[in-house]
């Protein structure tokens, strides 16, 4: 297959075909709807199943019933319905369940509007269900990314057995590029001797649950599931640096305003201003290295973002005072321009921070 032209929440879902997963549960929100009815589509084609539940509650634990028997399973939704979905992404962390779980974010607190926004990076990263938790986020910046990391995003769900959240914004899901998604991959790369397929194979039934009534019990399960964070954030950091070794500027963003913010650093870079960036491709866990290598040697960081200021607090926790760190943010669903942005540049570089 060569490349075609298609829109972003329709990549995704053709993505995770490739990836081989046959199961999605699901209910529209904008603006990801295209996604569910991509899949609605496009699942009994290759012999899977789409059920469009009667809420986002319903369809995470339906999640949780498919993704138990070891199949490759996904849910789609918006902030509100992502938000609804928070009960059940911690029963899947507490039972280690794979499965990917797609958030297009649109613009809060509340029931906000239909425009991209990215302030649900706290609830994603931080474990925005109850419980000690994690969970792996990848954000991509263009649909090409897209199709990587959605095959990641299920590689990686079955190698720890967690939820992963493939994490994007409206105009990520709503924009259109041509896109490429080459050879099928191995889609059963993984034997999953714990899943709940009754007396079929070796060992019997299985049992899954997070329920553990016991406090010492529950504590060893928790230490358990962070030695599984810490290992997660050993190997699984991403992200993409551009003109860093030079800088005496570092601008930070991920997503589509990373696009946007790059834009702003050549026209920066054509005017004098010496500043590069880091993406972070996993939010979490959160790319500490690079700002570690740099954050002796440059004058400071921007942190760019459709949000009030989230993604900035992890950027000052990895530069930990070593430097000044500034923040651009729109929020709302406005998304910030490159003008502004190579404002705010040149306001840090040239009368220092505002």
């Amino acid at each position: 297959m060569g490349k075609v032209l298609m829109k972003g929440n329709e990549v995704i879902a053709e993505a995770a075909v490739h990836a081989g997963c046959k199961y999605f549960f699901g209910y529209p929100i904008t603006p990801q709807s295209e996604l569910v009815a991509y899949m609605a589509r496009r699942l009994p084609e290759v012999g899977g199943l789409f059920l469009q539940a009667e809420s986002e509650i319903a369809a995470i634990n339906m999640v949780y019933g498919a993704a138990s028997t070891g199949v490759r399973v996904m849910t789609s939704s918006s902030s509100p319905g992502f938000s609804l979905k928070q009960e059940g992404i911690s029963y899947l962390v507490g039972s280690e369940l794979p499965a990917v779980l797609v958030n297009i974010s649109r613009g809060g607190p509340g029931l906000g509007n239909i425009q991209p926004a990215q302030s649900d990076y706290f609830q994603a990263t931080k474990g925005g269900g109850h419980g000690d938790y994690n969970i792996p986020v990848l954000a991509p910046a263009s649909l090409q990314e897209i199709v990587d990391l959605t095959l990641y995003a299920f590689d990686i769900a079955d190698r720890y057995r967690t939820p992963v959240i493939l994490m994007g914004d409206g105009m990520l899901g709503q924009m259109m590029e041509p896109v490429e998604f080459g050879e099928r991959p191995d889609t059963k790369p993984y034997i999953k001797e714990w899943a709940t397929t009754g007396t079929r194979g070796d060992g019997g039934p299985k049992t899954i649950t997070s329920l553990e009534l016991d406090a010492e019990g529950l504590e060893q399960r928790n230490w358990s599931l962070q030695r599984k964070f810490a290992m997660i954030k050993e190997n699984e950091v991403r992200y993409e640096s551009f003109q860093i070794d030079d800088a005496d500027y570092i601008m930070v963003a991920y997503g589509t305003v990373a696009r946007i913010t790059m834009n702003a650093i050549k026209k920066a870079r054509h005017n004098g201003v010496k500043v590069g960036l880091i993406r972070p491709i996993s939010l979490w866990p959160f790319p500490e290295k690079p700002f570690i290598e740099t954050r002796d040697q440059v004058k400071g960081y921007i942190s760019v973002e459709m949000s009030a200021g989230q993604m900035v607090e992890d950027v000052r926790l990895a530069v930990n005072g070593h430097a000044t760190v500034d923040f651009f943010g729109r929020t709302g669903g406005v998304v910030p321009t490159q003008e502004e942005i190579y404002d705010k540049i040149i306001a840090v570089a040239w009368g220092g921070s505002v």
